[in-house]
């Protein structure tokens, strides 16, 4: 259990007092993408200090959030069937807080699990089961990942696509920027015009798909 005790006997107080403590949700978020490696979880998380992710990692094993898991030569982090429950409670939270994002400081970074997840908040299942298979090579930053549609299915995985190694239907880069285009407040064609998003291969206006099947109000 968290340190944490707010002396209330209600669901969100006790919510909060598993997953409320600092660093703990975005442990939980990388986690969702799938099984972590305490190094891997360091790495995705560059400020967290060792000490608060030792605690956190203890704090959610102990509330039944987590467990140690042996692969092979070497123990991984994944959520319990409880832990995943968490899911639509952090999807919600993301469609939430990207109502407020606003620009990027400059210190802010992007990492392939929060984009992964940032993917999965944005996907709109009723829309892409109208439209065709797809796939997509993005680069947002450091992060390169294999995005591709099927129907109602989403499979997000990293991948060095974005230079041509897997083939996809449309490869592009992008910044922060794209958040502009997944808000709908600027047009794929005028997102490529303007250099907010750059083709690396393929049709741009396949863009257009792309900004259908991932859309979130800001």
């Amino acid at each position: 259990m968290a340190a944490r005790d707010y002396g209330q006997y209600c669901g969100v107080t006790r919510a909060l007092e598993l997953v409320g403590e600092r660093w703990a949700l975005l442990i939980v978020r990388d986690l969702l993408v799938g099984p972590r490696r305490y190094g891997e979880l360091a790495t995705g998380l560059p400020r967290i200090p060792s000490n608060i992710l030792a605690a956190r990692l203890k704090e959610l094993q102990a509330a039944g959030i987590i467990r140690r898991a042996p692969r092979s030569r070497i123990v991984v982090y994944e959520l319990t069937p409880y832990g995943q429950e968490l899911e639509p409670v952090v999807l919600a939270l993301g469609v939430w807080g990207f109502k407020a994002m606003g620009d990027p400081r400059e210190e802010q970074v992007i990492t392939p699990d929060s984009m992964t997840m940032a993917l999965r908040t944005a996907f709109r299942p009723d829309v892409a089961a109208g439209l065709p298979a797809t796939a997509y090579g993005a680069r947002f930053g450091p992060a390169e990942l294999l995005v591709r549609v099927d129907g109602s299915v989403l499979d997000v995985t990293r991948a060095a696509i974005a230079r041509g190694e897997r083939p996809v239907d449309l490869a592009f880069s992008a910044g922060p920027g794209i958040r502009r285009v997944i808000s709908g407040e600027l047009a794929p064609g005028r997102a490529i015009a303007e250099g907010v998003v750059e083709v690396l291969h393929g049709p741009g206006a396949l863009l257009d798909r792309f900004a259908s099947t991932f859309h979130l109000a800001a």
